[in-house]
Parts: C-alpha cells; sequence; structure tokens
C-alpha cells in the first residue's frame, strides 16, 4: 500500500509551507534544490519541521486543506508539540547518511 505525507516547510524567518506528497524524500529534495515554484521557492522554505503520514491520498488532501486553512499561531503550536527545537527532520537524507524510508518509521515524523 502507498504512504502519503501532510508535511510543513519552513524558511529560516519561520516562513511556513503545507503540502502533501506520497514521496516525502523526493519532495523535500525539491524543496530543498528550488525545485518548486511559487511561494515555496519565493520564499526559500527548505527546512522540513512537520510530517505526518496518511495511508490513502483523499486523508492526506483533507488533512493538507485542514492545516492550510489554520491560522498560522496554531500550526506553529502543532510544529512545536512534536518539534520544539525547530529541527530539520529531513536529517541527513540528501547527503546519503539517513535511510531515506526514515520517515515512515520515525514517530517524529506522524
Amino acid at each position: 500500500m502507498r504512504q502519503y505525507y501532510v508535511y510543513i516547510m519552513a524558511s529560516r524567518a519561520r516562513t511556513l509551507y503545507a503540502g502533501m506528497t506520497n514521496d516525502l524524500t523526493r519532495r523535500v529534495d525539491e524543496h530543498k534544490n528550488g525545485r518548486v515554484t511559487g511561494f515555496a521557492s519565493k520564499y526559500r522554505v527548505t527546512k522540513l519541521v512537520y510530517a505526518e503520514a496518511a495511508d490513502d491520498a483523499l486523508t492526506a488532501s483533507r488533512r493538507e486543506k485542514q492545516l492550510k486553512g489554520w491560522t498560522r499561531a496554531k500550526k506553529i503550536a502543532l510544529i512545536e508539540e512534536t518539534n520544539p527545537g525547530w529541527a530539520d527532520l529531513s536529517g541527513g537524507w540528501h547527503t546519503g547518511d539517513a535511510d531515506p524510508g526514515s520517515a515512515e518509521r520515525d514517530p517524529s515524523l506522524r
């Protein structure tokens, strides 16, 4: 069964971007390398600060829309609940140091 992810990326200035994907590693790489056009590239949201898994695309899509409808304060509270230091959860994915499937096993990404 295919896994889907809802995620929040942040810039250094903590501008937030919420999205959905079926390949979190690829999508984060696209953000980090400026291959996402529009808002994400304009504000350089390159740090994965929140992610959660969903079992199907419809559930992930609904959750993404829910997050996008939240106030900034509510999104920040969600991030700080699981990632109080705003660490980049993608860690070493892009240097080959981490297993790209770690998002599926890491409870902090749910």
